[in-house]
């Protein structure tokens, strides 16, 4: 983890420039065959924010709440991680179900993303909640399905079943370390845990979609979900993420997600992405991206931003994906929203400069989900 505490190690180390993408897959028109469905937002600072007293305003400067500011810039779809126990109870399981109730009650549906951890697990880290960490590979199963099944049926009860969740997030080699990690290209371990997850989350609510999600744009999709394939896991919809200035170019996410669609069968999504509006710093953390213009033709200004959003949207949904969601659009700078569940009052933020809302709290022009 770097300074900032959320770019997650594990990615691309340098940035990569993105090539020009072909004019095709620019181009805004639609087919009645290919849309968008899945217009999600992962807000899960947002709950913080708002305990503290952030104001969010739509972009005519409308104080709202932030759902219904991004509603209104066409999200359908929200996205809650989930902590088993971290220090700051944020989004321990009390919390997501606290904020599930929002979140339905605006006519949103959820996606649940399983960490399986007490902080950050990403494609560099899947640390082991602290009440699992003696625990062998049969015992990590059983807590793995107990876990989630809890989750899902205590949201169930209170009326706001998860539409889908996530068994683990960006998990490129395994999860739950080390006996859930990948090494010398043996998947069981990791199998087992995916399926236990999968079992669990059926067993609450068949219909829930089960999502397994890497961040495997740039290389080794078909290694990691031929892995665990060979192990007999099951899921509903393939997820990856795509930041151009860690994955490269949009051709290449592209041609990605084409091949994820179909070698599996299945539908696919991005789970996360993002772009900076500025180079400008609101706190005394580092942000995380901080070039005047990280990728090729799109520099870090709301113009840029939205631009880079919509090329990716666009690109996507030509290559047939289902979904798009942008990672962490309500964090702009609050006091005391830091990023280290172990210490989120002192520390900052270094994803602000990302936020689709400005350092007021303001919705930036220009920034649309498009079906």
């Amino acid at each position: 983890m770097t300074a900032s505490g959320i770019r997650r190690a594990g990615k691309v180390a340098s940035l990569l420039t993105a090539v020009t993408l072909p004019a095709a897959l620019l181009t805004p028109a639609v087919s009645a065959a290919n849309s968008l469905s899945m217009l999600g937002a992962d807000v899960s600072t947002a709950q913080r924010a708002l305990e503290l007293g952030a104001k969010y305003y739509d972009a005519n400067g409308v104080a709202k709440d932030p759902l219904d500011v991004l509603k209104g810039a066409g999200v359908n779809y929200v996205r809650l991680r989930i902590w088993n126990n971290p220090r700051s109870g944020y989004n321990n399981k009390a919390k997501v179900l606290q904020y599930a109730r929002t979140v339905k009650a605006k006519g949103l549906k959820l996606m649940v993303d399983f960490h399986y951890s007490d902080t950050w697990a990403d494609p560099g880290k899947q640390y082991k909640p602290a009440a699992w960490a003696g625990h062998g590979i049969s015992q990590l199963q059983t807590d793995v399905y107990n876990y989630t099944y809890d989750v899902c049926t205590s949201l169930k009860a209170q009326g706001t079943v998860p539409d889908s969740v996530q068994i683990g997030n960006e998990i490129n080699t395994g999860m739950l370390w080390n006996d859930g990690k990948v090494v010398n290209n043996n998947f069981t371990n990791l199998g087992r845990l995916l399926k236990a997850g999968y079992n669990a989350t059926k067993a609450c609510n068949p219909d829930t979609q089960v999502i397994i999600h890497t961040a495997r744009i740039e290389s080794g999709a078909r290694w990691f979900y031929d892995g665990i394939r060979t192990q007999g896991v099951q899921w509903d919809i393939t997820a990856l993420s795509y930041y151009c200035y860690w994955h490269g170019s949009m051709s290449t996410m592209a041609g990605v997600l084409t091949d994820m669609r179909s070698r599996y069968g299945k539908p696919v999504i991005l789970a996360e992405t993002a772009y900076p509006y500025t180079t400008a710093n609101h706190d005394r953390t580092t942000n995380v991206i901080s070039a005047s213009q990280p990728c090729s033709g799109y520099p870090a200004t709301p113009a840029g931003q939205a631009a880079n959003f919509t090329a990716v949207q666009n690109t996507a949904r030509n290559v047939g994906a289902i979904g798009i969601f942008y990672w962490e659009p309500t964090w702009h700078a609050v006091p005391g929203n830091g990023w280290d569940p172990a210490d989120i009052t002192n520390s900052g933020n270094g994803w602000e400069n990302q936020a689709v809302f400005d350092r007021n709290g303001r919705l930036l022009p220009g920034i649309r989900w498009t079906p």
